[in-house]
């Protein structure tokens, strides 16, 4: 027996049917790179820079710091504006005026952190940049599942990770054509405004009635980050290859600009950074689009998770033991090949393990902590083995094992191929 219209799920909540076309692409993946460009931009040049001039003896746990508390504010941010992007009834839609608060707001912090002067003022310009950049991240995050039927969600995937490309090759750019911290935080402030502009012009957010917006409650909310694995296998399957990935990511990155400069003996770090970065970015281009459409084409994610991940944990050990400048660079390209895999088809599973279409961008709130979380993480596991128990080799060691054991771990998933 057909359901009768109002059994049916409104058109916010209901799977997405049709395809989008190239103009919805190539906003929605702007609007992501001036997203990265806010983020990357301070974390792989800006921060390191302005740690060390501040707190030039103790520039490792000063950036640890920094960082470490800018991610335990992701931690919340992200899914608390998911929840409320999930019951928003704006006529402009749900994710739009979340897209609006993040960028702004976003911008004004990385002006915060550009007339920042003691490591406290940039303490908390970073948690501000890290909370409000999160409403942009989970109103954009759940436009995919939104807006994007299940068989083109690899491509869509791949396209966010080309935005991670550019973004982060832009971000990096801007640090170091500025001239200075504060300046590198205004350009990368204003790119952020400029490139989020079309996608907010084109308007194709679907608004929720208010008779189908779930109640609130901070009580529901607290609860809702637990989601029972028992009941969603797959989705804590998820969650912790998500996790174990990111975090052997990031204990890899956490230290890459005092790795060149102390452990290979690069004179001149932060063109390091920018080439390595180039090289890293230059082996996922090959990778994340094409690795996006391959998986939508064959109907298959896992083994591209598996494959990507893989890569990653091997880049890592090639740091370990080859501490030489043609070894950062052989392995930054490796690392690209792996996470360029690896994030066009990752995003792309997880929208099809979502518990509930009413609350798509809270639960990918959750499965992002998976991502912040190693942020948060990395530099408590990272700092005592870099300043006392093996040092770098012993530090992308560990790295490149937990990668491995998330990039394993992908295959108890069984509900998607």
């Amino acid at each position: 027996m057909s359901l009768t219209p109002e059994a049916s799920p409104p058109e916010a909540l209901a799977e997405p049917t049709r395809r989008v076309g190239a103009g919805w692409v190539g906003a929605f993946s702007l609007a992501w790179v001036g997203m990265y460009v806010g983020l990357y931009g301070a974390i792989q040049i800006l921060l390191p820079m302005q740690t060390e001039a501040l707190a030039p003896a103790d520039k490792e746990a000063a950036l640890a710091l920094v960082l470490g508390a800018g991610a335990a504010f992701s931690l919340v941010a992200n899914p608390l504006f998911g929840a409320l992007s999930d019951r928003t009834t704006s006529r402009w839609g749900r994710r739009v005026p979340w897209i609006v608060v993040g960028t702004v707001g976003g911008a004004l912090s990385l002006g915060v952190l550009a007339a920042a002067g003691t490591i406290a003022v940039v303490v908390v310009g970073w948690c501000l940049v890290q909370t409000l950049l999160n409403a942009s991240y989970a109103a954009l995050s759940a436009s995919v599942p939104d807006q994007v039927p299940p068989d083109q969600r690899g491509t869509a995937a791949g396209y966010v990770g080309l935005a991670l490309i550019v973004g982060v090759a832009v971000g990096t750019g801007l640090a170091v054509l500025g001239g200075s911290t504060a300046a590198g935080y205004l350009a990368c402030a204003a790119f952020m405004l400029v490139a989020t502009v079309p996608y907010l012009l084109l308007r194709r957010d679907t608004a929720l009635d208010r008779a189908h917006r779930a109640p609130w409650s901070w009580a529901g909310f607290l609860r809702g980050f637990w989601i029972d694995p028992r009941r969603y296998p797959d989705f804590g399957w998820g969650w912790l290859t998500r996790f174990l990935i990111n975090l052997g990511n990031s204990i890899a990155l956490l230290y890459l600009f005092f790795y060149l400069k102390d452990a290979v003996g690069v004179p001149d770090p932060e063109t390091g950074v920018l080439i390595a970065t180039g090289v890293d970015l230059a082996a996922m281009l090959v990778a994340v689009v094409l690795t996006g459409m391959w998986s939508d084409r064959v109907g298959r994610r896992r083994v591209f998770v598996l494959a990507g991940g893989t890569l990653m944990a091997i880049a890592s050990f090639m740091i370990a033991f080859w501490p030489t400048w043609t070894g950062v660079l052989v392995a930054a390209a490796v690392l690209g090949l792996g996470f360029g895999a690896y994030t066009s088809v990752d995003f792309a599973l997880l929208t099809q393990v979502l518990p509930s279409s009413t609350d798509r961008a809270k639960d990918l709130g959750v499965l992002n902590i998976a991502s912040s979380l190693p942020q948060v993480i990395a530099p408590a596991v990272a700092a005592p083995i870099v300043t006392g128990l093996g040092g770098y080799p012993v530090l992308y060691g560990v790295a490149g094992v937990v990668g491995l054991a998330g990039a394993v771990l992908v295959y108890r998933i069984k509900s998607v191929p």
